[in-house]
Parts: C-alpha cells; structure tokens; sequence
C-alpha cells in the first residue's frame, strides 16, 4: 500500500467503521454525536476523500450505501508512524525515544514496556 495520511477528523471515521462497519452515512453521522460538530455533509465529503485514497469502500444494499474500512487499524497506524518517524526525525526511531523519555519522563512502568520491546526486537533480529 502506499503511504496513507489520514487527517484528524478522517481517523476519527476510520475508527467508528473499525468498530462498528459497515455504516450507512446517517448512522455513521449519529455516532459521530458527541465527539464532533459535523453536519451530514462534512461527513459525506469525508467519506468521498477516504474513498478516493482507498481507504473506505462502498457497498450499496438498495437505495442505501453501506461505508466499511478497506484498509486495517494496523495498517493505517503503521502506515502513519512511518510517515511521521520520517517527517520529524528523519527516520530515527532513537531520536524521537529520546525526546519522548527527556520531554515528559518515563513511567517506570513505560520503561518496563520499552524494554521489553527492544528485547524482543533483539531477539528476533538474531
């Protein structure tokens, strides 16, 4: 797949079709309730933007077009990842752990976590 880049408002659509696909448009809009202040035709253009990177698909049940995710929570967090590792730190996981660990501090539960990770990726490296 190629690189996907999915706005803010665009995630928060892919993560209700993840939940809950496939949805026609009214209810997706319904679920949207709360968490935004979209009308039913910000979603709908949203949709068609998500339609044309390939990430939703449309399924048509009748006079109604059923929305579901082309594209999996996973991939499209990888994808985004890769994207924003190489944005701001030219591709350095090292650099962006360590202005996480310098800017907040780590848990000691977070750096338990972290360990275990590299471990991992140690082992699977050999």
């Amino acid at each position: 797949m190629d690189r996907l880049i999915l706005s803010d408002g665009e995630w928060k659509i892919m993560n209700v079709l993840w939940d809950r696909e496939p949805m026609c448009l009214t209810t997706l809009v319904s679920s949207l309730e709360g968490e935004v202040e979209w009308t039913k035709s910000t979603v709908f253009v949203m949709l068609k933007r998500l339609v044309s990177k390939g990430a939703v698909g449309i399924d048509e049940d009748g006079k109604t077009k059923l929305y579901h995710p082309l594209i999996g929570r996973t991939e499209a967090s990888l994808s985004e990842t890769d994207s924003f590792l190489k944005r701001v730190y030219n591709g350095s996981i090292g650099m962006m752990l360590s202005s996480l660990a310098g800017g907040k501090g780590l848990s000691e539960n977070e750096i338990s976590e972290l360990r275990r990770i590299l471990d991992e990726a140690e082992r699977d490296n050999k």
